[in-house]
Order: structure tokens, then C-alpha cells, then sequence
């Protein structure tokens, strides 16, 4: 998956914003204004294909014994994050899911005002 491929399917997604919040070089994918993927450009420019998304605790746990592609969030709350490099271990159609698994998350988990916003659009 190259860096368009991923841009792409993140802002297909209903609700979805991008947002540089930190500096310059970490994209930030929004669903109604809560984060559900991270990338951090300049890495991604030099070979590093990592992506940072939610996921649900158990399973965070889960995947990082299965995957050696899939390690806790940098610079994230480790047991709500994964930091997912896109490798043999994990491929892109494994990314896409792990991708609707983190978004689904969020949306889950946004006020109920917030969920009828996001129907609505």
C-alpha cells in the first residue's frame, strides 16, 4: 500500500476529516473529530509503512503475539493502540481491516448526537 492508497481509503470513510494537530509531518485521520489512525509522513517517505490505529484491548493483545508487524502505540496509550507497519506479516488488505476495526471503535464510541450527525451525512 503506498501512502495514496491509504489516504484515500481513510478520507472514503463517512465523517472523515485530516488534520496535521502535532507538527507538520503526522496526518491525522478524524472521524467527527475523534482520532482513529495516525501517520507519521516523513517516516513513511523513508521506507517506514506504519500506521498507528485503535483497537480494542484484547485484541490489541492478540495481534501483537500474532504479528511481529504489530506492535503497541508509539507514543500512544499502549493498551487502546497499535502501531501497525505494513510488511509480509501484515498486508494491505489485513491493514484495510485493522483500518475499519479502529474506525468502527471511534464510531462506537462517539456521543449519541454525534452518531446521529454522522448518519446524517
Amino acid at each position: 500500500m503506498n501512502i495514496e492508497q491509504l489516504h484515500t481509503y481513510c478520507t472514503s470513510k463517512k465523517g472523515v476529516t485530516e488534520h496535521f494537530p502535532f507538527d507538520e509531518v503526522t496526518l491525522v485521520f478524524k472521524v467527527m473529530g475523534k482520532m482513529f489512525a495516525l501517520v507519521g509522513l516523513d517516516r513513511w517517505e523513508q521506507g517506514e509503512t506504519k500506521i498507528n490505529l485503535k483497537c480494542n484491548p484484547e485484541r490489541a493483545l492478540e495481534l501483537r503475539s500474532e504479528y511481529d508487524g504489530i506492535n503497541p502505540g508509539f507514543h500512544m496509550s499502549k493498551k487502546h493502540w497499535n502501531t501497525v507497519t505494513l510488511n509480509n506479516d501484515v498486508s494491505d488488505a489485513f491493514a484495510f481491516e485493522l483500518i475499519d476495526h479502529s474506525y468502527e471503535l471511534v464510531v462506537k464510541g462517539l456521543t449519541k448526537k454525534l452518531k446521529e450527525e454522522l448518519k446524517s451525512l
